[in-house]
């Protein structure tokens, strides 16, 4: 999983860090009673090849025997945080998500010398969940054993389908031996990892889903993220939409999805996660908490909060303007306050993809408003049997679920 929310972009910012953070000091329109916690998130931009549904910031190498420069770019990705540090200086590391492209491009030796400049520069928690994205078709044997020997704790393998064909059609590099090599390697390898799935895909019937679905099982994956595939603006897809099945179709394989996930024994703590017990995702996790994410790399986002306010960042999204930026001291290519009038909504398209939601004392700890802020929305939502809450909780019921954008539209800032 990558960012949860694209910030806008506004122009550049040209202070010095000493005064922006002088400037995120002052007093302002909120009070956060305790700053939430901290992830890192470090973004790997290059792949073999661009994927036709993919809007993620992804660049293609010219041929598969290219090599990323890896040497180059941990190096601004090492200044990047440098000139950071002063925003999040004396907090601690919950989490930390190496994300791309495929960072399984880049070798362990890159990744281990990574991961030893962010804990030369963070205090790390005991234990810190450390996840890197992996793709089958980068798979070599005994590579993942060098992650996991590099401080990676946890992978994410992006397999997407067992059908070839479904592959072919989503322009995937893999085909679907290469990932159950992949998974059996990371099996050994890692305590605990991620399968990546699909599902609505070109020309799928509910048969095919339900046998990927079941191929993934298969595996016993201690984590499986499911996703239905949208055509996004600006990809391949959205040039020459390929046919996909309709709502009623889609909605058939999601409750297969559903029922079969839960007879595995895997839950299902978020609209798109499952997970057998101690397997949860605390990165992601810390997204949907509306907790804070310092971003690197090109074209990554962050958020942080101060005691008077919360901020948003976006990077240099070329990979080659990044790292100039980067090693000048400006990588950033965005930065803003979230408006007091957007925090509610951008709590709440985060928190209420979470079965359980919310406690309500929760918001106003991560917003600085009081919960009379969303009263009203949230009468709404209960009116339409969306949401329910008590004195402590606030949740989705499983229509609001099915209709999470509609839930999440009533919180909207009005006009």
């Amino acid at each position: 999983m990558k960012v949860p929310i694209v910030a806008a972009a506004p122009a550049p910012p040209v202070d010095d860090v000493a005064t922006r953070l002088a400037r995120f000091l002052r007093p302002g329109a909120i009070t956060l009673a305790a700053l939430p916690p901290l992830s890192l998130y470090i973004h790997l931009p290059w792949c073999l090849r661009k994927c036709p549904y993919c809007d993620f910031n992804s660049h293609a190498l010219r041929d598969a025997a290219e090599a990323p420069p890896e040497g180059r770019y941990v190096d601004a990705l090492v200044a990047d945080l440098e000139s950071s540090l002063p925003l999040v200086w004396g907090r601690r590391i919950h989490t930390i998500f190496i994300g791309g492209g495929t960072p399984s491009l880049f070798s362990p030796a890159a990744i281990e010398r990574l991961l030893g400049a962010v804990r030369a520069r963070l205090p790390l928690e005991p234990g810190c969940e450390i996840t890197l994205e992996a793709n089958p078709g980068t798979f070599e044997r005994d590579r993942f054993r060098g992650y996991a020997d590099a401080g990676v704790t946890r992978l994410s393998i992006g397999v997407q389908s067992f059908d070839d064909d479904r592959l072919a059609a989503l322009g995937r590099v893999h085909d679907a031996a290469q990932a159950r090599a992949a998974i059996g390697e990371a099996r050994s390898a890692f305590t605990t990892f991620n399968l990546d799935l699909m599902y609505a895909l070109p020309g799928q019937t509910l048969a095919q889903s339900a046998a990927d679905l079941e191929a993934a099982l298969a595996c016993e994956p201690p984590h499986l993220s499911v996703y239905h595939l949208t055509i996004e603006p600006n990809t391949f897809f959205a040039r020459f939409p390929p046919p996909l099945p309709d709502d009623d179709l889609a909605f058939a394989m999601l409750d297969r999805i559903i029922e079969r996930t839960a007879a595995a024994g895997l839950e299902r703590y978020e609209v798109s996660a499952f997970a057998r017990p101690g397997h949860r995702a605390g990165h992601n996790l810390n997204y949907w908490e509306f907790g804070d994410y310092l971003g690197l790399g090109a074209g990554a986002h962050g958020k942080l909060s101060f005691p008077h306010r919360v901020v948003r960042q976006g990077r240099l999204r070329d990979p080659f303007a990044y790292m100039a930026g980067a090693e000048a001291g400006r990588a950033l290519a965005s930065e803003h306050e979230v408006a007091r009038a957007d925090l509610a909504f951008e709590f709440m398209l985060n928190a209420l993809r979470l079965p359980q939601g919310f406690e309500l004392a929760r918001f106003a700890e991560r917003t600085g408003l009081p919960l009379s802020a969303v009263e009203k929305p949230l009468a709404e939502a209960e009116r339409r049997k969306l949401l329910s809450r008590d004195l402590r909780q606030a949740r989705p019921t499983r229509l609001g679920f099915d209709f999470l954008n509609d839930l999440q539209q009533l919180f909207l800032p009005a006009d």
